[in-house]
C-alpha cells in the first residue's frame, strides 16, 4: 500500500469523533456524526482494572463525567454508573466502537499508555485481529510504536509528537520527543503526528518519506495555515472546508 494515496491522507480526521453539545467526545453518537459525514474517526484507548479497553481520552474522570476518581481503578462493571458530560452516553468499550463502526470508516487509535508496554497493546491487537475495516494506531509513547512494530508490523504506526510547551514532562523527555529523536531506532513510525502549533519545523522536516498529520486544527483559518505544511488534518470544533 501506498500510504500517500490511503486514507491517512485523503480522508480528513474527526478528533474522538465529530462531536459536539448533543453528541459527547469519544462517544457512539460523536462517531456516528463522523461516519455519516465522510470523515474518518481519532479516538482514544486505555485499559481498565480487569483488563477491559475503553475509549477515553483523560486519565481522570472529573472533567468528561463530573466524578472524582481515575480510569486506571475502574472495571467494565463501573461503566454502567458513568454517564458522559450529563448525557445518557456511556463510556463505550473499544469492543462497541469496533462493532457500532464495523469499517465504514477508518480509524486512527491513539494507544494512552504511560506505564510498562504489553497488556494495553496486546489487548488491542487482539480486538483488531479480525476486524473488518481501516485503521491505524498512534501514540507519543514510541516504546509502544516499537512494541507494535515489533508483535504487528503490519498495523501502520505513528507519532505523535510536540514542543510540550505546558506539558509537565522531564527535560530529557521533551528533548528527544520533540525532535522526534527516537523515531529512527525505537519507533519506527509509518507517519508522522504533530501538533498543529508547532507548524512548520525543523524536525519533521527530515521525515519527508512519511506522511505528516496537523493535529488538532480547530478552527477554518488554522487550517488553511497549516495544510500548506501537511499531509492531512485531525480537526475539531469545525469542518475543514478543503
Amino acid at each position: 500500500m501506498d500510504i500517500f494515496k490511503s486514507w491517512l491522507v485523503e480522508t480528513p480526521i474527526a478528533h474522538r469523533g465529530l462531536h459536539d453539545k448533543n453528541a459527547p467526545e469519544n462517544s457512539i453518537p460523536a462517531f456516528k456524526n463522523a461516519i455519516e459525514n465522510g470523515y474518518a474517526i481519532e479516538l482514544d484507548v486505555q485499559l481498565l482494572s480487569d483488563g477491559t479497553v475503553i475509549v477515553f481520552h483523560d486519565n481522570s474522570l472529573s472533567r468528561l463525567t463530573n466524578n472524582d476518581g481515575y480510569i486506571k481503578f475502574l472495571t467494565k462493571a463501573d461503566l454502567d454508573m458513568l454517564t458522559l458530560n450529563g448525557s445518557k452516553e456511556k463510556i463505550p468499550t473499544f469492543e462497541d466502537v469496533l462493532k457500532f463502526v464495523n469499517g465504514r470508516t477508518p480509524l486512527l487509535i491513539e494507544i494512552k499508555n504511560t506505564d510498562k508496554v504489553g497488556e494495553l497493546e496486546n489487548r488491542v491487537m487482539e480486538l483488531l485481529k479480525n476486524y473488518n475495516g481501516e485503521f491505524a494506531i498512534q501514540s507519543f509513547n514510541p516504546f509502544v510504536l516499537q512494541y507494535f512494530y515489533k508483535h504487528a508490523p503490519n498495523i501502520k504506526r505513528g507519532q505523535l509528537a510536540s514542543f510540550f510547551k505546558k506539558e509537565k514532562l522531564p527535560f530529557f523527555q521533551k528533548y528527544f520527543l520533540k525532535r522526534l529523536a527516537l523515531c529512527k531506532k525505537v519507533s519506527h513510525p509509518d507517519f508522522i503526528s504533530y501538533d498543529t502549533r508547532s507548524l512548520p519545523n525543523r524536525y519533521v522536516k527530515k521525515f519527508k518519506d512519511k506522511p505528516l498529520l496537523a493535529w488538532t486544527v480547530k478552527n477554518q483559518s488554522e487550517y488553511m495555515r497549516v495544510v500548506k505544511y501537511c499531509d492531512n488534518v485531525i480537526f475539531e470544533d469545525f469542518e475543514p472546508k478543503i
